[in-house]
């Protein structure tokens, strides 16, 4: 008697076969997963680098403050920005919130920067544009005596090491206050002949105010006094001097006081007094002037003494 549904010999091996495959992919796929059970899967975070950039319309002469938010600084390093072939460092400023200050001067072209932003294992592009400024001329008859100074070795050496200043703390909060009630008698940028001669790479580094002489010069904003210098110890240009370090690379320096009313290592706090109004150095008459450094470079400090770099 034949049975027409029984299977026949080969159908029993092919089935045997799949079933003796079916099992041993079972068995690869159990030991797989208990493969990613054993070492578990770490997310990547998306957008760790938050970047923002201020002012959002910067013109030559501005600071640019880089505000960089990092979702797991475990790395130990500190961010950094580079324009061009600078680099700067970014400081903290709150938990995994840095900051970075690229300064811009008359100097430079107007046009797009690019800054390349690094940090936490990652990096980011950014092109800002940087609008164009006209900063006036003018002409300087420097008196007899004063015409031709010529700076001393200490004198530069002592300015230079003061501007150069990177330290990580960060003294000054909020706008910066002036530095003396008299009027603005030069702006910042400005472009000079001297005794008729074109002086070349050279701009206004400051802001002069035509104080009386006498006149009490305060502190902008909080900080460590950093320089002392007078005419005595071969100051010839910056006449007396004082610097304030601010932190994180931002210094203010005030020149051709009469009277200086601080010493180095002192702490200050804004409208402490400092020193006086004079002429001393480089100077055709009574006024203060107030430069600020960032990173080594003179920018603006009009900026600064608005809201916003805090």
């Amino acid at each position: 008697m034949t049975i027409a549904d029984r299977p026949s010999n080969s159908q029993n091996n092919l089935l045997c076969f799949s079933l003796k495959s079916l099992k041993a992919y079972r068995r690869a796929a159990g030991l797989l997963m208990g493969m990613f059970a054993a070492f578990p899967v770490v997310a990547l975070p998306v957008n760790a680098l938050q970047v923002k950039v201020t002012p959002s319309q910067p013109d030559l002469g501005d600071t640019l403050s880089v505000i960089i938010n990092l979702d797991n600084p475990a790395n130990g390093s500190n961010p950094t920005v580079t324009s061009g072939e600078k680099t700067y460092p970014a400081f903290e400023i709150a938990p995994n919130q840095y900051r970075a200050f690229v300064p811009t001067t008359p100097l430079e072209s107007a046009g797009n920067r690019t800054l390349r932003v690094s940090g936490d294992g990652s990096v980011q592009n950014l092109s800002v544009p940087v609008g164009d400024r006209k900063f006036p001329v003018q002409r300087i008859n420097l008196p007899p005596g004063k015409a031709g100074i010529d700076a001393t070795e200490y004198e530069l050496k002592r300015v230079a090491a003061f501007k150069a200043l990177m330290t990580p703390e960060k003294y000054w909060n909020g706008a910066f206050i002036k530095p003396n009630a008299g009027r603005i008698s030069t702006i910042y940028g400005v472009r000079r002949y001297y005794n008729g001669k074109f002086a070349k790479d050279y701009y206004h580094r400051g802001v002069d105010y035509a104080g009386a002489a006498g006149s009490p010069v305060v502190a902008p904003a909080a900080g460590r006094v950093a320089l002392v210098g007078r005419v005595s110890q071969g100051f010839r240009i910056h006449g007396n001097v004082v610097g304030i370090d601010h932190g994180q690379g931002v210094t203010s320096i005030f020149m051709h006081l009469s009277r200086i009313n601080v010493k180095e290592g002192d702490m200050v706090q804004p409208g402490q007094v400092i020193g006086a109004v004079g002429s001393t150095g480089a100077a055709t008459g009574p006024h203060l002037h107030w430069g600020l450094y960032v990173n080594g470079q003179s920018v603006d400090p009009t900026p600064w003494r608005t809201p916003g770099v805090q």
